[in-house]
């Protein structure tokens, strides 16, 4: 079909180093992050790297080329699949709205890593009562102690009781 290849008769590729650079600004970018600061974490990850070197990956012309343990650094950096740092950004996604939906992801996991923690908390403790049943006053009072509100205190106990958070 004469609509489906752009001027020049190229196809766009799905998957491309040039996808790879345009995220990489995009990604950096979204997180606030100097290009100096996404060398000094690609570094970090295993693969040395410099400040000019990222200016030339985004900027460069030619733009400067990726290798593929490069891309595994800057997919381990931005904690992206290696398949999603290739594909093209999403049409109609503004750098704000990146920013509002990185928050969110990272806010998600840093929830669900609390929750999981909490609850081999509470396992924990709920296990210990029941091999020092005496102690099970003292720890709901610790909890009320260092927690200052009753009724969190007592949510709490409720979880160390019935065994689990879930």
């Amino acid at each position: 079909m004469a609509g489906d290849r752009p001027e020049g008769g190229e196809v766009p590729l799905l998957y491309s180093e040039g996808n790879v650079a345009a995220r990489v600004a995009l990604e950096r970018e979204v997180r606030g992050w100097s290009t100096t600061e996404l060398a000094d974490r690609v570094t970090r990850a295993g693969v040395k790297m410099n400040q000019t070197a990222v200016w030339r990956i985004e900027n460069g012309t030619p733009r400067r080329r990726i290798n593929l343990d490069e891309a595994l650094a800057f997919s381990r950096v931005f904690e992206l699949p290696l398949e999603e740092l290739m594909s093209p950004p999403l049409e109609g996604l503004d750098i704000d709205s990146r920013r509002l939906v990185q928050e969110a992801v990272e806010a998600f996991y840093e929830a669900r890593d609390a929750r999981d923690r909490l609850h081999r908390a509470v396992v924990a403790i709920a296990e210990h009562i029941r091999a020092h049943p005496d102690s099970s006053r003292a720890i709901h009072e610790q909890c009320l102690r260092l927690m200052g509100d009753e009724r969190d205190a007592r949510t709490l106990s409720n979880d160390i009781e019935d065994g689990g958070h879930y």
